[in-house]
């Protein structure tokens, strides 16, 4: 599970942003100032930053972050919009977001950053497939081939293969793929799976790579 270093001390604003991106599968440690950061930071794969802080501010903070590990992509968050402001943000972090956002927003620009440095490919075995996380290549070693994915499918998988050996419910599923709020209901998700388990699994109508886990949702585990 990737794990949010998030830094902001309006305590509404932090509830609210720790329950949005857990709800969509991160785990999120969450600070109400830099003191105490670097327990964290070994274990963190993105930082999020507001930038008006008590004591240290934000810039402050992203500094030091990138000073001891400068292979962990830093998001700045602030109400200031000003150039200026943004420029300084942006010359050490790899992000700068202004206040106000919409969540989805968030979200996908922490997916590009993820991706970004994203440097060394892993090769995951599931079964009869292997995936390269770099760039989602899969490919069938009883076939010999690649497994081409539409666009829709890859976005579906990718969200997979970030929470693996995670339990994810229809909600989380559809929301962090397709940015809106699911409805009880909805047959699109459940469509979608079928097309990715035809294109995957040995046998789809006896799925080993995508488990349904009745009455919750699906699972894709090593």
């Amino acid at each position: 599970m990737v794990r949010i270093l998030y830094i902001e001390d309006e305590g509404d604003i932090g509830s609210w942003l720790k329950n949005d991106l857990g709800e969509r599968g991160y785990e999120v440690i969450w600070l109400q100032s830099g003191e105490g950061m670097e327990n964290y930071l070994s274990d963190a794969d993105i930082a999020i930053l507001d930038v008006m802080l008590p004591g240290l501010d934000g810039f402050s903070l992203g500094k030091r972050i990138k000073k001891v590990k400068n292979d962990m992509p830093v998001l700045m968050l602030s109400a200031r919009t000003a150039v200026e402001d943004k420029l300084e943000g942006l010359s050490f972090a790899d992000d700068y977001l202004t206040k106000p956002f919409q969540p989805d927003e968030l979200a996908a620009r922490i997916e590009v950053l993820l991706r970004r440095f994203q440097k060394n490919d892993q090769v995951l075995e599931l079964h009869h497939i292997q995936v390269h996380t770099k760039d989602l290549r899969i490919i069938d070693r009883e076939a010999d081939g690649e497994i081409q994915l539409t666009g829709k499918q890859y976005q579906l998988f990718q969200y997979f293969i970030r929470h693996l050996n995670q339990i994810l419910t229809k909600e989380q599923l559809y929301e962090g793929v397709w940015g809106e709020q699911y409805m009880e209901g909805d047959k699109t998700l459940m469509v979608h799976i079928r097309y990715l388990r035809e294109k995957l699994e040995r046998n789809p109508s006896r799925p080993e790579i995508i488990e349904t886990i009745r009455g919750i949702g699906y699972r894709v585990k090593i």
